[in-house]
């Protein structure tokens, strides 16, 4: 994995040092509103750790962008998932990591598409994939269970490679 540079972020290859500083972004409250809890946050960092880009603004850690890749060339795409601590909500890092990963992964990688899946209330969330070019594809009813223990609907979006806004 390469690094990767933004408008405002850096993208660089996760490595076992940033297991625990990730795993204290991922048990903010915030966050687990989104990404559920785990019994062992260090744990569920360092099982994807090998697809997990750590975001920076400034040289300091904000969150992670995890990616993963269908190599069946019938159905060749690739997906990502994001976390930020809370305080760089609302400031445009999202989006610009969504940006600089959806770049990487199709003008260098060469996939032409891209799917990402928000809990369909994220509105948050799913602005910012919209701001990169992500189009809505449908609801996944009841596709993911909640901190609370019930199933809760999700978002595709999808984003093809001439639908990418730089």
């Amino acid at each position: 994995m390469t690094t990767l540079t933004g408008a405002l972020v850096l993208l660089r290859p996760a490595t076992d040092a940033d297991i625990a500083p990730l795993a204290v972004i991922r048990s903010a409250p915030e966050v687990t509103r989104w990404w559920g809890d785990e019994e062992d946050y260090p744990a569920a960092v360092a099982e994807d750790l090998e697809r997990t880009f750590v975001i920076e603004v400034g040289g300091r850690m904000v969150g992670a962008v995890q990616t993963y890749e269908e190599d069946d060339p019938m159905y060749r795409h690739a997906g990502m998932d994001i976390y930020l601590e809370p305080s760089s909500y609302g400031r445009g890092i999202g989006t610009d990591a969504v940006r600089t990963m959806a770049r990487h992964l199709i003008n260098t990688v060469g996939h032409h598409r891209l799917v990402i899946d928000p809990a369909a209330n994220n509105a948050a969330a799913i602005r910012a994939y919209e701001k990169v070019g992500f189009q809505r594809v449908g609801v996944l009813r009841r596709y993911e269970r909640g901190p609370d223990g019930t199933f809760h609907d999700g978002l595709l979006l999808d984003l093809l490679h001439d639908d990418l806004i730089d």
